[in-house]
């Protein structure tokens, strides 16, 4: 295997799901002190999502409340509690071209710009066959760090 061409710098995101946003919002907004900074509702994708912040700058972390549009429609957003981690990277498409020549599964979609306005893509949570390497079960989101992210990350590395 060749030397990895790319660093995952930190964590981007979790997505919790559930029936209802309210449970979440009263755990993760009222009791934690996270701050809803935006939403986001795709009937493509049955989500409807309050983006919420912790920490601040290029280490802030954001965690997506899910609920479904429609709970008897797929993707289910809420089947998985924990539905997503997303991770900084600081070369999404030579990370994707890496990770798939060396067989790790990636989901439909390809790279594409995701609700917080990164380029995005992800690993499934399942390996196959041709790509024997997935999430394991977890579904893995990569996001394209912007430049004062990986800057960020880059002094605290010294």
């Amino acid at each position: 295997m060749s030397q990895r061409p790319f660093k995952i710098l930190g964590i981007q995101q979790i997505a919790i799901g559930g029936p209802s946003k309210d449970k979440l919002k009263t755990l993760w907004v009222d009791m934690l002190g996270l701050e809803v900074t935006g939403n986001f509702v795709s009937e493509r994708e049955n989500v409807d999502e309050d983006i919420c912040a912790m920490g601040t700058g290029p280490f802030k972390v954001e965690v997506d409340l899910m609920q479904p549009l429609d709970i008897d429609k797929k993707p289910a957003v809420h089947a998985t509690p924990l539905n997503h981690v997303g991770l900084w990277v600081d070369d999404l498409p030579t990370a994707v071209e890496w990770l798939s020549a060396n067989g790790v599964r990636f989901a439909p979609g390809g790279i594409r710009r995701g609700a917080a306005g990164f380029d995005i893509t992800f690993l499934h949570p399942k390996a196959n066959d041709e790509f024997p390497i997935g999430g394991e079960g977890v579904l893995i989101e990569l996001v394209q760090a912007p430049a004062e992210v990986v800057e960020a990350f880059a002094k605290l590395a010294g």
